[in-house]
């Protein structure tokens, strides 16, 4: 009786969280109000994803008389932190699809086409189409890319069959994945997610995946039957030790297999099996189903600018900026935002959400030449789902401090109800909030 009744009061104070509008911009709560500035700046941002979008928003709003423009040649936007729901049946593809132009504010160009070429000397961002922009301020918002030809003998068009999944490519290969992963928990089997060695955005999704592959194998009654392996390059299982341990223990407890220390190199999809590199040699495993994470690495016109560091990540490409102010170390009329940054931690939409008024709060100073103030700490937020129903909502800094948004309400590493909601109603309208800057 008495966990119900916790578990009720919980549930008022997450509702009541939510009726306020204290939930972290999901109400729709906008920034607080600041003057306006005058400038005839020209600015412009590479990548109308999450970042670019956002510090559009905000910049169209801040600034009176610049001249902003954002670069991007996809018409659709992509909600990407909603591809794990969809490739474990719980939402469809259309959840995660809007179009770029519904998100961007009025005064601001938006140039159709991709960026080909940026040049910090000349300060100069030229399109595939031939499109020169000359600016006095360049945001750096690119995304990455996901090397798929990373993944020896695997294509996009294998995915759905044979069971293929390759969850993070679109909102439609997340769709064919939980075709391939609904048909393996329906009979059994071999389960293999694995993901790379370089950095990633959201490396929480593996993790999830694997959880969700158990928890439908248990709904359906074949779990007996099943056999779901993790395999991961790195030596933990998350890259914050006390995170790390709890994943360990729950995968103890459900049975989830772990092989650290195993890089995917190929897969031979006609006699299903994945070759690893490990320290002992090449390791193959046989797989029922199989979800690929390809190596990711800033997009071409990144890297092959000057803009990426020259020591670290040098064979991923991000950009060398200061990890607190993300302004660039060499140029200082160029900012990051988002998964292109070189830092040590942040590849996820609530990084990005905390990078923007940091990137807007030094760009504007510098426009009035002052100092800015703001400084990102590292935040990074993983809501990890470990069953249907269940997640942890794990919050953290640079220095793997928990940082939780909630303390006393929402504990960061237990399976709860109301860290489920965040993932599964809230996200998505903190997410919309940050596009149009008001988060």
């Amino acid at each position: 009786m008495a966990r119900f009744d916790e578990l009720a009061a919980s549930r008022r104070r997450f509702l009541a969280l939510a009726a306020g509008g204290m939930l972290a911009g999901a109400a729709g709560a906008g920034a607080p109000a600041v003057a306006q500035v005058s400038t005839r700046a020209r600015i412009v941002i590479v990548g109308a994803g999450a970042g670019g979008t956002a510090i559009a928003n905000r910049l169209a709003g801040r600034l009176d008389g610049a001249e902003v423009t954002i670069v991007d040649g996809r018409r659709e936007h992509w909600y990407q932190p909603g591809f794990t729901l969809i490739a474990a049946g719980l939402k469809p593809a259309p959840y995660a699809v809007s179009t770029t132009a519904e998100w961007l504010p009025r005064g601001v160009r938006w140039v159709e086409d991709w960026a080909a070429e940026i040049d910090p000397e000349a300060k100069t961002v030229v399109t595939q189409g031939g499109t020169r922009l000359d600016y006095d301020w360049l945001i750096v918002a690119s995304g990455l890319s996901l090397d798929w030809a990373g993944v020896e003998g695997f294509s996009l068009d294998m995915v759905g069959e044979n069971g293929i999944g390759a969850h993070y490519a679109s909102p439609g290969h997340a769709a064919r994945t939980w075709a391939a992963l609904d048909r393996f928990t329906g009979r059994g089997g071999t389960a293999l997610i694995q993901r790379p060695a370089t950095e990633m955005k959201c490396a929480g999704a593996p993790l999830k995946l694997a959880f969700l592959a158990d928890d439908r194998a248990r709904r359906k009654g074949t779990r007996a039957s099943s056999r779901i392996i993790y395999a991961a390059p790195q030596q933990a299982l998350f890259s914050v030790p006390i995170v790390a341990e709890k994943v360990r223990m729950l995968f103890g407890e459900r049975g989830i297999e772990t092989h650290l220390q195993h890089t995917l190199r190929s897969i031979d999809e006609t006699r299903r099996i994945a070759t690893f590199d490990t320290p002992e040699g090449p390791k193959e495993l046989g797989w029922d189903f199989i979800n690929i994470i390809p190596p990711q690495r800033a997009p071409e016109v990144v890297r092959n600018s000057p803009l990426p560091w020259a020591d670290r990540w040098t064979d991923q490409g991000w950009i060398e900026v200061s990890q607190t102010t993300l302004r660039h170390a060499r140029y200082p009329e160029v900012f990051g935002i988002g998964d292109i940054c070189g830092v040590p931690k942040g590849k996820t939409a609530a990084s990005a959400k905390w990078h923007v008024p940091v990137v807007e709060d030094h760009l504007v100073a510098a426009i009035q030449g002052r100092e800015g103030t703001a400084v990102f700490n590292g935040y990074t937020s993983c809501p990890l789902i470990t069953r249907i129903g269940r997640a942890m909502l794990v919050e953290f800094d640079y220095n793997n401090n928990l940082t939780p948004s909630f303390p006393g309400i929402i504990a960061p590493l237990e399976e709860l109800w109301i860290s489920w909601l965040m993932k599964e109603i809230a996200l998505k309208p903190t997410y919309n909030a940050m596009l149009r800057g008001k988060a």
